[in-house]
């Protein structure tokens, strides 16, 4: 079986190298201020995870001034102790005021850790701003209504002249009239003959009776 190369990286041999250094340099000045045993080794944990919690706030694009705030703070945290711990300070007789700050770290790195782990990222709009999503049927468009005109009555419907109808082969079949009317119509057809001498024709017919055009029809077929 073939073994895969190490593929070494150079920035992350120096960032390692880097992080060891720091760590020891929060030890030694935890160790020197009065805390000694393990909390002197937590120190140097609670300063870094700081910083990483404040880079992944400032990575993740969401409240960036708290993200930069609190990387600063760790920041100088650790750059404090390695300027310490460089000779520039006599760690066998360390100040008050130092000692102070290195017993309240411990509370400030928990409130930072705190705030950017668990701090509410921005939303565009609150839960009860948003708006009930629309139904189907409010984003499809409502057709126009129109009005429709009723449908004209046989009584409405204009009149046609016999003598322009186109002559047809086909056989008229005839209404049944009722006697009464026949007799009437050949009354009215006496009375327009002795007036004008001429037959009356049958829109004459349909006007002086008001009976349908077919109706007409059918009873001046019968008076011929």
């Amino acid at each position: 079986m073939r073994a895969l190369p190490v593929r070494v990286d150079a920035v992350l041999v120096q960032a390692l190298i880097a992080a060891a250094l720091s760590f020891a340099h929060l030890h030694d000045l935890a160790s020197a201020a009065g805390q000694d045993g393990w909390k002197a080794w937590a120190y140097p944990v609670s300063v870094d995870l700081l910083m990483v919690a404040a880079w992944r706030r400032l990575r993740s694009g969401e409240a960036k001034a708290a993200g930069w705030c609190w990387f600063l703070v760790a920041l100088v945290a650790s750059l404090g102790a390695n300027v310490a711990t460089a000779g520039l300070l006599d760690l066998e007789n360390v100040p008050a005021w130092l000692r102070i700050v290195v017993a309240g770290w411990p509370a400030v790195a928990f409130l930072g850790g705190t705030l950017l782990a668990h701090g509410a990222p921005k939303t565009p709009r609150a839960m009860g701003d948003t708006e009930p999503p629309s139904t189907v049927t409010d984003l499809a468009p409502q057709p126009h209504a129109t009005e429709v005109e009723p449908p004209a009555t046989v009584a409405e419907l204009p009149s046609v002249e016999v003598g322009s109808a186109p002559p047809s082969s086909a056989p008229v079949r005839l209404t049944p009239v009722p006697p009464a009317l026949v007799a009437l119509a050949r009354k009215v057809a006496d009375e327009h003959r002795a007036r004008t001498g001429t037959p009356i024709d049958t829109s004459t017919l349909r006007a002086r009776l008001g009976v349908p055009m077919p109706l007409a029809e059918a009873i001046a077929a019968q008076l011929t």
